[in-house]
């Protein structure tokens, strides 16, 4: 029985509605399974994430969780941000355009299935250079090192880019000290 969340997610006023419903359509059409997770539908292959969707201001994207791992013949992967390291993603911006493409995303799909049966991974590189004024902030206090410490790999590398951004050591500090209370709580930069 499929999650009413999703049929919520595709009913909504969005105005890529008739995009999303398209792509779902494809997504369907594969031996992918249709999940919910992260308000948004998630495209599942042996309990493993493969693909999801998602409509922006300008556009609309399929996005694949190992896209880095993918072939990408048409050249028409993209990092979704300069900081991504394992999700890729398709830029569409009209039925049209997903009626033209219809066999090459099929491709990709299918070649992300294919990724997932293999078992491959992305290698992530967890080292952190962490600016020198969280340094200090974890040298000088045992009980927030305990706490960054704690924090999954994914939650500690979002707050230091947070705190990498500035150019200035006393925003840095700032950041810091502003961000100190969430994290010993065990909180990411994101988590509400």
């Amino acid at each position: 029985m499929s999650d009413p969340r999703i049929a919520a997610f595709f009913a909504r006023a969005n105005p890529w509605q008739a995009e999303l419903a398209s792509l779902r359509a494809i997504l369907t059409d594969t031996p992918l399974s249709e999940d919910f997770k992260w308000r948004s539908p998630v495209y599942t292959f042996l309990d493993g994430n493969v693909a999801t969707l998602w409509g922006f201001k300008d556009r609309c994207v399929l996005s694949f969780f190992k896209g880095v791992l993918l072939p990408d013949p048409e050249g028409i992967l993209i990092a979704p941000g300069a900081h991504s390291r394992s999700v890729r993603m398709i830029q569409l911006v009209s039925t049209n355009d997903i009626a033209a493409r219809e066999a090459i995303l099929r491709g990709y799909i299918h070649a992300a299935i294919e990724v997932e049966k293999s078992g491959q991974r992305v290698e992530m590189d967890d080292t952190l250079d962490l600016p020198d004024e969280l340094i200090r902030k974890l040298d000088e206090d045992e009980t927030f090192r305990a706490a960054f410490d704690g924090l999954t790999p994914g939650r500690q590398r979002g707050w230091v880019l947070h705190f990498s951004q500035p150019k200035h050591a006393a925003t840095r500090t700032s950041r810091i000290e502003k961000a100190a209370p969430r994290i010993l709580d065990g909180k990411g930069m994101h988590d509400r």
